[in-house]
């Protein structure tokens, strides 16, 4: 497959301070990717290298097969054809809608750029808002406009700077759905900034994980959660707690837990020392058992969350979906309900 975007060995820094170190990744057409962290990892400089906003102190970015940063030179922004979504949106308040859409069309007859807003407008679902000015839309209207203004100039690739956050739960579970799918029909590759793990999951075909200014994995987002490459990464992803076990066979281990017992083998060689990352699912609470106490529980509707201390002091979380009835301080057991657990060596 071709690529489009190529990002080779890319470090950034402020003066003498670095911002990323080493990252490299690929995109290819039609794909959307996701970099995902935590605040200050970095993520939003590499968005901002990749848009021409940011210099590159090491490496290379090539779109469509040409370097367009490096440490020599650097290709002005709006010689890219890439889109750009900022956080806030950045809608001009004095032009009406269609205006606001059909500002970066240049060199296009007015009646092109009203046919080509008109077009956008109906492709974000917002046919009848031509007319209307920034402040009399609400977020996800605004949001909406400000997708519209980017893919009008038909780019090569769309950027998003965390363009969500700035919107209500449900609304940006539909919104990331819509833009998605919106994304796809259009065939534009697209790489969207966020620090929300089910946002990046719901939108992207590959996500990155940064922290600390690196690139920690890329991957399909199932391949990040069920085989992460280590213990941040799959904390970011999804809850879990990390235990610390003995091999004593292929397939057993002993934790604070107890002695645990997998279907799949998983631990080579006996003797050794390995990290298991448990989400609270696969922890399961045994009525009639022992090494634990109910702390507290709180009901979700379709799942009840129990707080287990273990008999060492330890607190851990519990997630149980079917139907139990546990009381503040009764004695159980711990189950794991996993065939295989997520193992990290200890070095």
């Amino acid at each position: 497959m071709s690529l489009l975007l190529e990002v080779e060995g890319l470090s950034c820094a402020y003066q003498d301070h670095i911002i990323t170190r080493d990252i490299s990744f690929s995109v290819a057409p039609g794909q959307i990717a996701c970099l995902l962290g935590p605040s200050g990892c970095g993520k939003t400089t590499v968005l901002r290298a990749i848009a021409g906003f940011a210099p590159v102190r090491q490496g290379t970015i090539a779109l469509g097969g040409q370097i367009i940063s490096s440490e020599a030179a650097t290709l002005a922004p709006e010689k890219r054809q890439m889109g750009m979504v900022f956080q806030d949106y950045a809608l001009f308040p004095h032009l009406s809608v269609a205006d606001n859409i059909a500002f970066g069309l240049n060199g296009v007859s007015a009646a092109e750029k009203r046919s080509r807003a008109a077009e956008m407008l109906k492709l974000v679902r917002l046919p009848d808002l031509s007319d209307r000015y920034p402040h009399e839309l609400s977020g996800g209207q605004q949001q909406r406009v400000a997708l519209a203004r980017a893919l009008a100039p038909k780019p090569k690739l769309l950027l998003m700077d965390e363009p969500f956050s700035n919107l209500d739960t449900d609304l940006r579970q539909q919104l990331s759905l819509e833009v998605r799918d919106i994304l796809k029909q259009q065939k534009i590759a697209a790489i969207v900034v966020t620090h929300d793990q089910q946002e990046a999951f719901t939108i992207g075909d590959q996500v990155g994980i940064l922290a600390e200014g690196t690139l920690q994995q890329w991957a399909p987002p199932q391949v990040l959660y069920n085989t992460p490459i280590n213990a941040m990464v799959a904390g970011f992803v999804g809850k879990g707690e990390l235990f610390r076990g003995q091999c004593l066979t292929e397939t057993r281990v002993e934790t604070e837990l107890g002695v645990l017992e997998f279907a799949e083998p998983f631990c080579l060689p006996v003797g050794k020392q390995v990290d298991l990352f448990i989400r609270p699912g696969d922890l399961r609470p045994v009525t009639g058992g022992a090494g634990a106490v109910v702390q507290c529980s709180e009901f979700l509707g379709e799942s009840i969350r129990y707080w287990l201390r273990l008999d060492n002091g330890r607190k851990v979380e519990s997630l149980c979906f079917e139907s139990s009835a546990l009381s503040d301080g009764e004695q159980v057991g711990v189950r794991v309900a996993v065939h295989r657990p997520i193992v990290f060596e200890v070095e």
